[in-house]
C-alpha cells in the first residue's frame, strides 16, 4: 500500500462509473430527470453516470481563485472579450453528441456570438478547459472526456492537480508537457497576453 500521495488510480476503485443502457442523442440526454445524488455526461451518444459527491472546500477554493485569474486577464482583453465561466458549466459537443460539465471554461468572442438566451450551455468547443482532479474521478472518465475535448478542437486543457500541486497542459497533436512550482503557464496564442506561474494558481 502507498504511503505518499494517492495518484488518480488509486484513488478511484471504490467509484462505480461505468456506461448504461443504449446510445442516446444530446436532446434525450437533456430530456432526463434531474436526480441529486447522480452525476451524468454523454460521451460520444453513451451515458456515463456515478454518484455526485460535494466539492470539498480545496477543490471549490482552487477553481475560484483560477476562474478568478483567468477572469482578469479576460478583463484586459480587448472587446469583445472571451468569456470565463466556471462552477460545473454544462457545455455541449453536438459533433460528437458529447454532452459534460467543466469545473472552468473560457470561451471565444467568436463562440459568445452564437449562444443565444435559450442556450442553457456552452454549445462548441471552448478555447481552454480546465478540469481539476477530485477523490471520486476515475482515470477512465478523465481519459474519455480529454480525448473528447481535444477531438473536438479545444486546443488547449489543463487537468489540474491539487494533490501533486501540477498541471499537465494538453494539445491537439502535441506531447503533454507538466507545470509545477515557479513555472511559467502560458497560453498563447489561444490566451494571448496570459501568463502566471503554477503556484500563484494554487495560491501559494
Amino acid at each position: 500500500m502507498s504511503t505518499g500521495t494517492p495518484t488518480l488510480a488509486e484513488r478511484d476503485d471504490d467509484v462505480d462509473f461505468t456506461p448504461t443502457g443504449p446510445p442516446m442523442t444530446l436532446a434525450e440526454f437533456h430530456a432526463l430527470p434531474d436526480e441529486p445524488d447522480i452525476d451524468r455526461m454523454l460521451i460520444r451518444g453513451r451515458l456515463w453516470e456515478k454518484p455526485m459527491t460535494k466539492r470539498t472546500r480545496k477543490h471549490a477554493r482552487l477553481e475560484s481563485r483560477i476562474a478568478q485569474i483567468l477572469g482578469n486577464w479576460a478583463d484586459t482583453c480587448p472587446e469583445p472579450r472571451p468569456e470565463v465561466y466556471s462552477g460545473e458549466i454544462g457545455c455541449d459537443l453536438p459533433s460528437l453528441e458529447s454532452g459534460v460539465g467543466i469545473d472552468v471554461a473560457v470561451v471565444s468572442p467568436e463562440l459568445e456570438a452564437t449562444l443565444t438566451d435559450d442556450d442553457k450551455y456552452i454549445v462548441g468547443a471552448p478555447t481552454l478547459i480546465v478540469e481539476i482532479l477530485s477523490p471520486s474521478d476515475r482515470i477512465e472518465e478523465i481519459n474519455l472526456k480529454l480525448d473528447d475535448y481535444l477531438a473536438a478542437g479545444v486546443p488547449l486543457v489543463w487537468i489540474v492537480d491539487p494533490f501533486r500541486k501540477t498541471i499537465v497542459v494538453h494539445r491537439p497533436d502535441a506531447d503533454p508537457e507538466i507545470f509545477s512550482g515557479k513555472d511559467e503557464l502560458t497560453g498563447d496564442p489561444h490566451l494571448p497576453g496570459f501568463t502566471t506561474s503554477v503556484s500563484q494558481l494554487f495560491g501559494r
